[in-house]
């Protein structure tokens, strides 16, 4: 009797320390699941993050289609290129990709399928995207976006842009796949805005000036033409090398916000700060400020002026007294001088300035004139939420007076840029394409 009362009391302990090591499992199983969801979490908001650097959204969504499904029309010289779906649809996404085939589509170019993308996609900067952020990246695109059956237009280049296997010449004489080096001695803000700029910001696809075969000139510091300045559909893009006149906290603000106490964005540029750096952290957008700040400039055009040029005077002076204007000049006091002033100074963090603009002394008027015709607005940022309008004076005005208004402001204050032409107006109005 004692002995089967001792052998009930071992079965029960038994039982009990079973029961308990079996919840004790299944408490570390659901801890592990805790731990494992909350990285997963955490990669998925680190790869949104990066989607933004990259300004994925930008040219893989278009008007009446669904985020990340494509469809944009990116016009270049050999024909219209259209973004792709990349949602994580199996059907008309990139749903089956393994992470090796979404690198190599993001590093290189290359799809699933083996086939070659067109350099639309800026995989020449894109290679330097670093192993960690691409492992982020495509966690956020398989695991955080929706994926959406809805296939893209398909790209049809003519003969023989069409032939896509010939994209790997191309790859092998203007891309490299040598990892992010940064600049020598650099401090590691500047390492930062260097990797930010030359990888996933992909900065030098449109501020570098292209070569013979439609290629970036440069792919980073170690060449002189790197940021120097470009063109995108017909716009001037400014270099970014030194950025004169600009302070490192200009150049957060205008990533910021759009818009600084000296100019508004405009042109593709909106659509930049509005999608992808107004979504950067503080520290990123200083880094990446304070590594253009570090480059030798491209030259010295924009540099503030510590005395007012005698042409500002002149032009301000007879803006003012509204005598014996010219067609140009009595254009801009009826349609520009309330907002711009006479001064062509505009307000800060308002009206840009026009004395001493980029987009106003570009070499091709063609940006300038797209502003006249279609006018502007600046985004609507966490940090500056309001949307400052300019409106377009493509139904008001001829070409004729466009060119003269041009041509005025062009040449105006301290500004020294060509006359515009009736035939350059006719040209950019010829051209417009909706926003």
């Amino acid at each position: 009797m004692i002995a089967m009362n001792f052998n009930k009391t071992l079965t029960a302990a038994a039982l009990m320390t079973t029961v308990a090591l079996g919840a004790s499992l299944a408490k570390a199983r659901d801890g592990n699941a805790l731990l494992s969801q909350g990285a997963t979490n955490e990669l998925i908001k680190q790869g949104a993050y990066l989607a933004h650097v990259g300004d994925c959204m930008a040219c893989h969504s278009a008007t009446g289609r669904k985020p990340y499904t494509g469809g944009l029309p990116l016009m270049s010289n050999i024909g219209t290129i259209y973004s792709t779906n990349i949602t994580p649809s199996k059907k008309d996404g990139i749903g089956s990709y393994t992470e090796q085939q979404f690198a190599a589509a993001v590093r290189r170019g290359i799809r699933a399928d083996g086939s070659h993308l067109y350099p639309a996609m800026p995989y020449p900067s894109y290679s330097k995207i670093t192993d960690a952020d691409i492992h982020a990246l495509y966690t956020y695109f398989m695991q955080g976006v929706t994926p959406v059956d809805n296939p893209a237009p398909v790209t049809d280049l003519s003969f023989p842009f069409n032939l896509r296997w010939g994209m790997a010449l191309w790859n092998w004489m203007f891309t490299s796949d040598t990892p992010f080096q940064g600049p020598d001695g650099a401090s590691e803000q500047v390492r930062r805005g260097a990797y930010l700029v030359e990888s996933l910001g992909h900065c030098g696809s449109c501020h570098t000036p292209r070569g013979f075969g439609m290629n970036e000139k440069a792919l980073d510091t170690s060449n002189a033409h790197f940021l120097a300045g470009g063109n995108l559909n017909g716009w001037d893009t400014p270099a970014l090398r030194g950025m004169p006149g600009w302070s490192q906290q200009d150049i957060v603000d205008y990533l910021q916000t759009g818009r600084t106490s000296r100019s508004a964005v405009a042109g593709e540029m909106t659509s930049v700060v509005y999608n992808s750096t107004s979504h950067l952290s503080e520290v990123d957008l200083n880094a990446i400020a304070a590594f253009l700040k570090t480059l030798p400039n491209a030259d010295a055009q924009g540099a503030a002026s510590a005395q007012l040029p005698k042409g500002a005077i002149t032009t301000t002076a007879k803006l003012t007294a509204a005598q014996n204007l010219t067609l140009g000049e009595r254009l801009y006091v009826d349609n520009c001088s309330a907002c711009h002033f006479v001064n062509g100074k505009g307000a800060p963090r308002v009206f840009p300035h026009l004395d001493g603009a980029t987009v106003v002394n570009a070499t091709d008027p063609d940006g300038l004139l797209n502003v006249i015709l279609k006018g502007a607005q600046t985004p609507s940022t966490e940090k500056a939420p309001s949307v400052l309008p300019m409106p377009g004076f493509a139904s008001r005005l001829s070409d004729e007076e466009i060119a003269a208004l041009a041509t005025f402001v062009r040449s105006g204050w301290s500004n020294h840029a060509d006359p515009v032409e009736t035939s350059q107006v006719a040209k950019a109005r010829n051209s417009l394409r909706p926003n």
